[in-house]
């Protein structure tokens, strides 16, 4: 007979955390995206981030998770009613992934579980920002994002996650979101940029980032977070969690090697910018693979992912397409990247779920053959062409609609003023001076002052890197 359900606290413990770390990471990311952007507008970079923390956040408990949870219908969606916001989930047989034979699942309050998917969502639907920096109306992204997160990103959990056509009939593998949120979101971001066309200036003006430590410290939270991402994926703690753990720091560590020697070999010269995109080239890459390769073949992949995603993020020059902060090359490149990785790598001898819980194959170079290459190479495809398709069609819709792409007049002066009536900095004259803030904090003029009449001021100096900003 079985055991009456019981809550197991260490799971429970873990995946509470787990899901703090991962909402850390949205604001992380817009530290990020707006450390990259130019300073005119940040704040509606960041407002895309924060934004989708409360939207996403909504639609999550209303529906989604329902869509990409719920029992699944016909493989493409789960049943809308199953998880619907207007019930309650607090009885005590109420664990995620209870059965009559099991009852206590593996011992997670179904809250917890949904929480933790929860802001799975908002970051994926975050990501896309970073591709139309400086051009798109906030009420617009918001209906985008409403649009594509109900259309796209609730279905395609439930395809990968939640029993549907890409776990269940394909058997591809994704151990914490390379398919469902880094293609997915890079897809997506290629689609509303071509939409939404190149910034004014672009590629002729240099649009550097405008605060390289604002860069650092955002990867640097993202790096953190990503822990929860990746380890707490596996739900409970146990040595598959462990390994995704290390998994995600050795990726991570090469990656950022990887991006440094492309810059070191292109450039002579290596820098903050570029460690921090290969740190996040290098998350992006091990999330699908995190819990199902060995160590080594985290670090190769690492490699990989660093020196690739360093040199794609120039394609945009060469093809003409304006992804602000390189979504495309860092995101969509490196989600593919860690996908295939699977098909080459993967193996039972980590992790028995690949066969016995996905029933998936060992990869190409553990005797697996080019089964599971196939399918992991069929998954980036459908969920590419879907996103895509999707997120094209509803910008298009949007744009000529309500209008998706501000006003030139709004993009030369400031988004952040024409969207949002405020700015970043505040660096008008104080007091009637002609100095500004920096003037005020002796900032550029020997020994603190103002600048006297007839002092040609020095130039100012120009940001090391344009790797991501372009």
């Amino acid at each position: 007979m079985p055991e009456a359900p019981t809550i197991d606290g260490a799971n429970t413990t873990w995946l509470l955390v787990s899901t703090a770390l991962v909402l850390l990471m949205t604001p992380g990311l817009a530290l990020f995206y707006g450390g990259l952007n130019r300073a005119k507008g940040v704040l509606n970079m960041m407002m895309m981030s924060f934004s989708a923390i409360g939207l996403i956040s909504v639609l999550w408990w209303f529906y989604g998770f329902s869509v990409a949870f719920g029992t699944d219908v016909n493989g493409f969606w789960g049943d809308p009613g199953a998880y619907l916001g207007t019930k309650t989930f607090l009885a005590e047989t109420d664990l995620w992934g209870a059965t009559a034979e099991n009852p206590s699942g593996i011992g997670i309050p179904l809250y917890v579980f949904m929480a933790f998917q929860m802001v799975f969502a908002v970051i994926t639907v975050a990501l896309i920002s970073g591709a139309i920096a400086d051009r798109a109306k906030f009420a617009g992204w918001l209906l985008f994002a409403f649009g594509w997160a109900t259309l796209v990103y609730f279905p395609v959990a439930h395809w990968v996650w939640g029993g549907g056509i890409i776990g269940a009939d394909i058997h591809a593998l994704d151990f914490a979101g390379g398919t469902a949120v880094h293609i997915n979101a890079g897809a997506a971001a290629l689609a509303v940029a071509l939409v939404l066309g190149k910034r004014l200036g672009w590629p002729r003006e240099g649009m550097k980032p405008h605060n390289i430590p604002l860069v650092a410290l955002g990867a640097g939270l993202l790096w953190f977070g990503w822990f929860g991402f990746n380890a707490g994926s596996e739900l409970t703690v146990d040595s598959v969690a462990g390994l995704a753990f290390i998994n995600t720091q050795l990726a991570t560590a090469a990656a950022v090697l990887g991006w440094l020697a492309v810059e070191w070999f292109k450039d002579r010269k290596p820098t903050m910018v570029g460690a921090s995109s290969g740190a996040v080239a290098g998350l992006v890459a091990i999330t699908p693979a995190c819990g199902f390769i060995a160590p080594w073949a985290s670090v190769l992949l690492g490699i990989v992912a660093g020196v690739v995603c360093a040199l794609a993020v120039s394609l945009k020059y060469r093809l003409g397409y304006d992804d602000s902060l390189d979504v495309v090359g860092v995101h969509f490149v490196g989600g593919w990247i860690g996908s295939l990785w699977l098909g080459l790598f993967a193996t039972n001898s980590v992790n028995a779920a690949i066969s016995d819980v996905v029933g998936a194959s060992d990869g190409l170079f553990y005797g697996g053959g080019a089964t599971q290459l196939g399918r992991q190479a069929l998954a980036g495809l459908i969920v590419t062409a879907w996103s895509f398709g999707i997120a094209w069609v509803l910008a298009f819709v949007i744009e000529k609609t309500i209008g998706f792409r501000v006003k030139g007049e709004a993009e030369v002066e400031g988004i952040d003023i024409a969207e949002h009536a405020e700015s970043s900095y505040d660096l008008s004259p104080a007091g009637g001076g002609t100095g500004g803030a920096f003037a005020m904090a002796g900032i550029g003029t020997p020994g603190g002052g103002t600048p006297s009449a007839g002092t040609p001021e020095a130039e100012p100096t120009e940001p090391v890197s344009a790797k991501v900003a372009g």
